[in-house]
């Protein structure tokens, strides 16, 4: 955990434009948007993807669900939706080894995404 970058970014070594943050999770806009709305919500504690959760993170989950809801709510996405994006491990695209729900709203999205 010593050099994943959003546990940095939970110690405030590496700044982030923050959109909600309690004692569980925060949440701030992507660096590098793929849509007019692009944020990530991540757990304070460390688990480095999907597929390492323990069933004991199931409740801190389902709290990270809803406060993705909200907070695309608040940006302006409640009524057109947008995109809930959960990348695992190299082969699904994760470049950062600590979970992350992505958020893109704003525009319409096809599928499959490419």
């Amino acid at each position: 955990m010593g050099d994943c970058l959003f546990c940095k970014i939970i110690a405030g070594e590496i700044p982030a434009k923050k959109l909600y943050e309690d004692d569980e999770m925060l949440a701030f806009n992507d660096i590098n948007p793929a849509a007019p709305v692009h944020f990530l919500v991540i757990p304070k504690k460390h688990i480095e993807n999907l597929l390492e959760l323990e069933e004991s993170d199931t409740a801190l989950t389902g709290r990270l669900f809803f406060r993705v809801k909200e907070i695309a709510k608040e940006q302006g996405c409640g009524g057109k939706g947008g995109r809930f994006v959960i990348n695992a491990k190299k082969d699904g695209g994760q470049t950062v080894d600590h979970l992350h729900i992505h958020f893109l709203g704003g525009r319409a999205f096809g599928w499959p995404p490419g």
